[in-house]
């Protein structure tokens, strides 16, 4: 062999080593992504918050390790929207994802496609509920609630690639209460003694869901505490960034769920990335669902102000509505967003009567909430027919308050403008006190603008939800 032709060979074998030992290195310092939903949570309901009622070890465990994010905020009250924005980064109207059940504008480009082009691998395991497919690139790991061995076998498949895998528990959606829980989990509970949180009405009804509710969060707990094992025998912890979000509220009346006031739409979330993040700390700042995908893009060292969605805005901006948080996460600033929007779409919901689109917007005191059809009777099965409603409405023919609490489930003023500073659970509607008038109008004029950049025309996109099922 001539030495001319040796060299080229040693080049080239020089050239591919220099390439893998890059890969590796950028492998390295690129940490995994585990995002952790759960179903239809209240953010009140976990040990490290508050509820006393609910013993969370392993979530309690995971807050002591993380950063508290106070303040982060869905942009819908239910499943297909929330979980569409938390990947896309995009709010529903934009996206076309709106109602509960629906799709994705084509052309629209999620999490899953952009870390894959950057050398990642993306998974998602148990619950799906976004569709269609070619928005949602991600590879399924199946539907398993307790099978954490398709989680290892992705988790360690290429210790040189990067990982990100989204958890997606149905704990603790109604759904599972009586069917998937363990049974042993509701002996944890005494009915009689449970302490029934004040924004429901106390009937032995209401107990007993709350039992099979609580008992499904236990579930959610153990799962948590499965995957944070797992981690520690994969030796991942210190290169992989944690975020448990909580999605929207449970599905109890005035448990969140279809509603726009904090029960439904503020979440229970952490971040956990060892050396990076304060570990027991937290942070008051207002975050939004679309946020977490520029979040996990930055983190990956991918800058998110570069990223073609695939949906322009109203203004022809093909960007993320949401921005990255890291600098918070990193303790950098307490402050991200002025202002968090949301909303609620009524037609293709189980058992709805009449069009009843919600939009609302809130700051970090106020919140201002436009029924926009609201002659209309909010009326949907989750809600106005499932148990415990029947109590209530017994309970209501001798109590003139419950009354007036169940007439609300239907019945409200076209704005609510809440002070949540000295009215968290929003029972004092402001909306018509003149004290309180340019706080209405202020909050007004950034809802109407934020309807105005998604193209959100109210009622007529309302009415244009069937059109967004999949295959609709």
């Amino acid at each position: 062999m001539s030495s001319s032709r040796l060299g080229v060979m040693l080049l080239v074998v020089l050239m591919v080593t220099n390439m893998g030992l890059a890969w590796s290195s950028e492998a390295a310092d690129r940490p995994n992504l585990l995002l952790i939903l759960a179903d239809d949570l209240t953010w009140r309901d976990v040990g490290f918050v508050g509820n006393a009622e609910v013993k969370t070890p392993h979530l309690d465990q995971l807050a002591s390790q993380s950063m508290h994010l106070r303040h982060m905020f869905v942009s819908a009250p239910m499943c297909a929207p929330v979980r569409s924005a938390l990947y896309t980064g995009l709010y529903g109207v934009r996206s076309g994802a709106y109602p509960n059940h629906s799709r994705t504008h084509s052309g629209t480009r999620s999490i899953f496609t952009h870390l894959k082009a950057h050398g990642y691998r993306a998974g998602l395991q148990i619950k799906q509920h976004v569709a269609p497919r070619q928005t949602f690139d991600y590879e399924y790991l199946g539907g398993g609630h307790f099978d954490f061995e398709v989680t290892r076998a992705f988790i360690t498949r290429d210790p040189q690639q990067p990982w990100m895998l989204v958890f997606a528990s149905n704990f603790p959606h109604v759904n599972t209460w009586g069917r998937v829980v363990p049974q042993q989990l509701r002996a944890h509970f005494d009915a009689d003694q449970l302490t029934v949180p004040e924004y429901l009405v106390d009937t032995p009804e209401t107990r007993d869901k709350l039992v099979s509710y609580y008992a499904a969060l236990l579930a959610l707990d153990n799962q948590v505490g499965e995957l944070m094992k797992m981690l520690e025998e994969t030796r991942q912890v210190d290169n992989t960034l944690v975020i448990f979000h909580s999605e929207q509220g449970c599905s109890l009346p005035y448990g969140g769920k279809w509603s726009l006031y904090d029960n439904g739409i503020r979440n229970t979330a952490l971040a956990r990335w060892p050396g990076r993040i304060p570990k027991g700390s937290t942070a008051d700042a207002l975050l939004q669902d679309v946020d977490l995908a520029p979040t996990f893009l930055d983190a990956a060292g991918v800058d998110p102000t570069t990223i073609d969605t695939g949906r322009p805005d109203a203004d022809g901006n093909t960007g993320f509505d949401g921005s990255s948080f890291l600098d918070v996460l990193l303790g950098e600033t307490d402050h991200h967003r002025d202002y968090v929007f949301a909303q609620h779409t009524t037609v293709v919901v189980h058992g709805f009567r009449e069009p009843y689109p919600i939009r609302s917007v809130r700051d970090s005191r106020h919140k201002l909430i436009h029924n926009i059809s609201h002659d209309n009777t909010f009326w949907i099965r989750g809600i106005h027919v499932a148990s415990p409603i029947d109590s209530w409405r017994q309970a209501a023919e001798d109590d003139a308050e419950i009354a007036a609490r169940v007439r609300w489930l239907s019945h409200r003023p076209e704005f609510e403008l809440y002070d949540l500073q000295h009215d968290p659970l929003e029972t004092n509607n402001l909306a018509d006190h003149s004290d309180h008038a340019q706080i209405k109008q202020r909050l007004k004029t950034q809802l109407d603008a934020w309807m105005r950049q998604q193209g959100d025309d109210g009622l007529e996109t309302e009415l244009q939800a069937p059109s967004r099922r999949p295959g609709g």
